[in-house]
């Protein structure tokens, strides 16, 4: 990313992206149409969320820019930059799309309407890569809960400071953090899963693994379970961004 913004993008393992990109102002959430992702499909959407870092001056701040898939959670691209352009979307989704191998016609990505992401070199970068692109509703900024957890997690962390120094110090705070976001923080909405985990397509084993030892811990001592037999959180096997099926209920309810 050279002087404008580091990112961190990780090319091992399972290269399919499940789902989609969007980009949000401030609090870090933007929605749109719901498009579904499931672990046998190809074609989702996937969150980008791009917010705001205090910097060491009044009115300084810097720019987070984050891609992450939205069914493993994982943050498969990040930069902080001085400002946010059109060029800046375009070489993180460019670097991010690259390192993961995706294949055209297989992902799609969220945004918000933002001029960065809603410019014309974003969507012909986009159509060259055979991404297919989906924006946020008119007048709503705060309907992905993806990009909001990932942004309240960042803010909500004890050691994330009141302001950083300079723009080297919020890249390397964040570069410790995506790292520990991606492969230590067990995910609640994923099974108490990690990221990568999810992601790379380890989870389904080591499911397997934790199932056997509530199996043994059953066998030794069942009282203590109150006679049911426990069984480890279940793997995600869908992720929205506005469920059209729960908008369908509201409107009947």
């Amino acid at each position: 990313m050279g002087e404008r913004g580091d990112s961190i993008t990780r090319t091992s393992g399972v290269n399919l992206w499940r789902a989609g990109c969007g980009e949000s102002r401030t609090s870090g959430s933007e929605g749109g149409p719901g498009r579904p992702t499931e672990g046998d499909l190809g074609t989702a959407p996937r969150s980008d969320p791009y917010t705001k870092l205090r910097g060491p001056d009044r009115g300084v701040w810097f720019d987070c820019y984050v891609i992450i898939d939205i069914f493993s959670r994982y943050v498969v691209g990040w930069m902080v930059a001085t400002t946010e352009t059109a060029e800046l979307a375009e070489e993180l989704i460019n670097a991010a799309v690259v390192a993961q191998g995706v294949e055209k016609g297989t992902l799609t990505i969220h945004a918000d309407r933002g001029t960065s992401m809603a410019s014309k070199g974003v969507a012909e970068l986009l159509s060259d890569l055979g991404v297919g692109r989906t924006h946020s509703r008119p007048h709503v900024s705060n309907d992905n809960p993806y990009s909001e957890a990932v942004n309240k997690t960042l803010k909500y962390c004890p050691a994330f400071p009141e302001r950083f120094g300079s723009i080297e110090d919020a890249r390397a705070f964040c570069q410790v953090f995506f790292d520990y976001y991606n492969h230590e923080h067990r995910h609640s909405g994923i099974g108490l899963h990690t990221a990568a985990s999810v992601h790379y397509g380890t989870a389904a084993t080591i499911r397997s693994q934790r199932a056997k030892t509530l199996d043994a811990a059953y066998a030794a001592n069942p009282t203590s379970f109150r006679g049911r037999r426990p069984e480890p959180p279940k793997l995600p096997t869908v992720a929205w961004i506005n469920d059209p099926n729960e908008e369908v209920t509201q409107k009947t309810s």
